[in-house]
């Protein structure tokens, strides 16, 4: 039996997140407080009663679910991981379980690339929407057709069968939103983020956390990491180093992902973080696969 640890990305949160750990582990608490201090800012005051909208702040948002995800997996008893994995930011989450970065380290650059991917969304107008049941290879086709007349949109998320997300400029998602219901999408779904991530129009953002990541140790790890740009096993720091920079422009390959890490001999799947959205995945990616909250 082999144990997979997943790690949530952006979307996950809600306010009180993490609040049950700090009132009630002194270890846990201590590590919040160091958080408050690395940042500069309470954000546990935003966490735990906050306001959505506040909640919602990229900013805050990244670092807020990677804390609520790595203080509850310091908290949990006989974690001893087989592989790790993380979606977007869960990424970071997920190298701090298998101890390529410590605590500090990846909160520092957690908080890098949300201030970059914050200041890279006022720079270019863009978001995201999830296309439901239809063939990626339709969704990315449209996609390239699209991008081919002048407007940037690209396959961004590979959730599970039947449910990809596509980022790019606001125009582009509208016109590919049209395209891909014609083309028989169940539903084309412009979601509620401020740009567009997992694209070109991250780059921005990306040659500021390069810079960030390059002059961050990386240490090697516990057990391997399936990355949203490979989906392969990674135990190389180095490699681990370009894979993560990588991930800011290229897509999340999930569902990919989760096919290798089952292929691997994964057959346990535990979420650590808010929200239950990973696990749902896992089961519509592999219906025999165990997956439960931490």
């Amino acid at each position: 039996m082999k144990k997979a640890y997943i790690f949530p990305g952006q979307g996950a949160q809600f306010i009180g997140m993490g609040k049950d750990l700090y009132e009630t582990n002194s270890s846990a608490k201590q590590l919040f407080e160091n958080a408050n201090d690395i940042l500069g800012f309470k954000i546990t005051d935003t966490m735990f009663a906050g306001t959505d909208e506040e909640l919602k702040q990229t900013k805050i948002t990244q670092p807020a679910i990677f804390l609520h995800s790595v203080i509850l997996a310091s908290t949990l008893p006989d974690f001893n991981p087989n592989m790790v994995a993380g979606h977007s930011l869960g990424e970071f989450s997920a190298l701090v379980a298998n101890k390529t970065l410590t605590f500090e380290d990846a909160l520092k650059l957690v908080y890098k690339r949300a201030l970059a991917m914050q200041k890279a969304c006022e720079i270019n107008p863009s978001t995201m929407a999830a296309i439901l049941n239809l063939d990626d290879s339709i969704v990315e086709h449209i996609c390239q057709e699209i991008t081919s007349d002048g407007n940037i949109v690209v396959a961004a998320n590979y959730n599970c069968p039947g449910q990809l997300v596509i980022s790019g400029s606001v125009e582009g998602i509208n016109i590919a939103c049209e395209k891909l219901k014609a083309a028989g999408a169940k539903r084309a779904l412009v979601l509620p983020v401020g740009g567009a991530f997992h694209s070109p129009l991250m780059q921005p953002a990306k040659v500021e956390l390069e810079a960030a990541i390059n002059a961050t140790t990386f240490s090697n790890p516990i057990c391997p990491v399936y990355q949203n740009v490979t989906t392969t096993a990674v135990i190389n720091p180095t490699e681990i180093k370009q894979n993560l920079i990588a991930q800011l422009t290229a897509p999340v390959k999930w569902t990919q992902s989760i096919q290798q890490m089952v292929s691997d001999g994964a057959t346990h799947f535990i979420e650590v973080g808010p929200g239950k959205v990973l696990q749902g995945l896992v089961k519509k990616i592999n219906a025999s696969s165990e997956a439960v909250s931490a």
